[in-house]
């Protein structure tokens, strides 16, 4: 098993991890912005929380709630850097 399958792996053990799921609103924003929008999000999300040196509110810049990519960094560990 490789590493990102083990991580995989763990994270779907997780209560916590598995407890992120989209519900019909934030399905509908991916169907209506479209997978490229989204997955940009998310590039623009992790560049500009997660990848500066310094961040002033690091380990709680990704609310709980919000745009499908904020749901899924919670649901695979890339919320912040301790979870990273």
């Amino acid at each position: 098993m490789d590493k990102i399958e083990f991580i995989l792996e763990q994270l779907q053990k997780s209560t916590f991890r598995s407890r992120f799921t989209l519900n019909q609103k934030e399905k509908r924003y991916i169907e209506e912005k479209g997978m490229d929008i989204v997955e940009k999000h998310a590039y623009d999300f992790i560049h500009t929380r997660l990848v500066p040196s310094f961040i002033s509110n690091d380990g709680k810049q990704t609310p709980m709630k919000g745009p499908p990519v904020f749901l899924a960094q919670h649901a695979t560990a890339t919320c912040c850097r301790s979870c990273l």
